[in-house]
């Protein structure tokens, strides 16, 4: 492509929400940590390496019978509020949360072993306040 000799009417997405594949066998709830796995399929969060948090899931998605691609699921960009594993307190804020399960986060990549979810932005008696960008 050469560079532009005219205006152009680019198109813009807000980037709050986004759809992407549902991995095969793969069952996401509404609300739950979604990650892309290493093929750029959506599954619910877990203890792993090499995912790559994308946001809070939008609705419930079953794709458990299915393959990869079958269904797709919306993805919203935000902060959520996600369960506390008992490791971060008010001092991991600015810090890097990492995932245990679907819906819990930890202060560590417990030695290699979980992925990063997002920015801690608070922590409360509810639990972790999680930006994703």
């Amino acid at each position: 492509m050469a560079a532009l000799t005219k205006d152009r009417n680019t198109p813009q997405r807000l980037g709050e929400v986004h759809n992407h594949p549902v991995a095969a066998s793969s069952v996401i709830f509404a609300g739950s940590i979604v990650v892309l796995d290493s093929s750029g399929n959506a599954e619910a969060g877990s203890t792993a390496t090499g995912l790559k948090a994308v946001g809070r899931a939008d609705q419930h998605v079953d794709n458990g019978a299915g393959s990869a691609g079958d269904k797709a699921i919306d993805v919203r960009k935000g902060t959520f509020l996600f369960a506390n594993d008992g490791s971060i307190d008010r001092t991991d804020i600015e810090a890097t949360a990492y995932i245990v399960d679907d819906q819990t986060v930890a202060n560590t990549d417990d030695t290699g072993s979980r992925s990063a979810a997002g920015k801690i932005v608070d922590v409360d008696v509810d639990g972790v306040w999680v930006k994703f960008d």
